[in-house]
């Protein structure tokens, strides 16, 4: 029997594209019974009388619900169930098992096993049979709708990455001309040169150099927040010491690591941000003659929790949430030469691991920034 379509009235009011819901059993009777119940507005029937057609259909098709009738010939539902669920194509498809078999609950829980969703005894009740299979065709439509906002969503994200890198770029090439030319007027103010003019052009090259750290800051934040890269084994003792040969800490800057660091899954450019951040926030923040820093390390059973302890000025308690804000420093910013974006990037990074940070301080002794890591 070839698979035939029954027509539906179209619903001009809501429904764009209709939802094909697949009946299958091997006595057309039945399949006329439950097209009767089910025909309606923004629905398309199909219809097969086998295990082996309904299979058909459900690879071609993208079917939202399945009736599907337990005893047929060849091919019953458990077998076609099952087979539905190894499919990566049809697993989702939501399975209501029509039977005449008994209500015992081994043939119900068989049914679950193979994959149904729910179950319908004969003699059906119409009402039940339309309750029930609505349910499933709402729950359909929210899943579309997710996958088609969360595909619009990616879209504008990719759009607005794009955006930042063409602003950055736009905008830091004047920036280089001004640059330049603070030096060039440097050159010609001669061997005796006015300290104020001096002191004006330094302003205006440290004021440019800072313009130039914000869009670079930016162009990395968009680029580190919005981009997944793939997990592999991170050796951590590895990955500090990578941190520390980078950032090339002065003399006086000691940093203590545990022995022994595991080998972890995750995604290493994103842990290495994390955490070389979070170190040279505490070199930078620092008063004292000797500064240390001090890295720990625990397996919470779901998630991984490091710490990174400083010895430096501490943060005060009303300032603890605000540093994680863009553009947030504990300076004012034509003192400092932070950007106040490597915090807010660690936030957004930790969060999308879906884990947490903390901060526990004292003003004068020190900071820890203790976070939490998905495994």
């Amino acid at each position: 029997m070839q698979a035939t379509v029954s027509p539906s009235r179209p619903d001009t009011a809501t429904q764009v594209r209709p939802v094909k819901l697949l009946i299958v059993d091997d006595r057309p009777e039945n399949i006329l019974s439950l097209e009767s119940i089910l025909e309606g507005p923004g629905r398309e029937i199909l219809k097969a009388e086998s295990g082996n057609e309904a299979l058909r259909i459900a690879l071609k098709e993208d079917i939202a619900v399945m009736l599907l009738d337990v005893q047929m010939p060849e091919m019953d539902g458990f077998e076609v169930a099952r087979l539905l669920k190894e499919n990566s194509k049809t697993r989702d498809i939501s399975i209501i098992f029509v039977t005449a078999l008994s209500k015992e609950e081994r043939y119900t829980m068989q049914g679950y096993e193979e994959g149904a969703v729910d179950y319908l005894h004969k003699p059906l009740d119409v009402n039940v049979v339309k309750a029930k299979v609505a349910v499933f065709e709402k729950l359909y439509r929210q899943k579309i709708e997710l996958r088609e906002n969360a595909e619009r969503l990616e879209s504008v994200n990719k759009q607005l990455g794009e955006f930042v890198y063409i602003v950055s770029h736009d905008l830091k090439a004047p920036l280089r001309g001004l640059a330049s030319l603070a030096s060039f007027m440097e050159e010609e103010l001669g061997a005796e040169p006015k300290v104020e003019v001096v002191e004006l052009l330094n302003m205006m090259k440290s004021r440019t150099a800072r313009m130039q750290q914000l869009i670079d800051g930016i162009l990395h934040y968009s680029r580190m927040a919005n981009n997944r890269g793939d997990r592999e084994d991170v050796d951590l003792n590895e990955l500090i010491n990578s941190i520390i040969d980078l950032i090339a800490p002065a003399s006086n800057v000691v940093i203590e690591t545990p022995d022994n660091l595991p080998v972890i899954l995750a995604e290493r450019v994103k842990l290495h941000e994390v955490l070389q951040n979070l170190i040279i926030n505490g070199i930078k923040y620092n008063d004292k003659a000797e500064i240390r820093i001090k890295i720990a390390f625990e397996d919470n059973g779901s998630h991984y929790r490091f710490h990174v302890t400083d010895n430096g000025v501490g943060i005060r308690p009303e300032h603890q949430e605000k540093i994680f804000g863009i553009f947030q420093t504990l300076q004012p910013k034509d003192q400092c030469e932070s950007t106040g974006i490597g915090l807010t990037i660690v936030k957004k990074i930790i969060e999308q691991q879906e884990g947490a940070v903390t901060i526990a301080s004292e003003v004068g002794s020190g900071t820890t920034f203790s976070f939490t890591w998905k495994k």
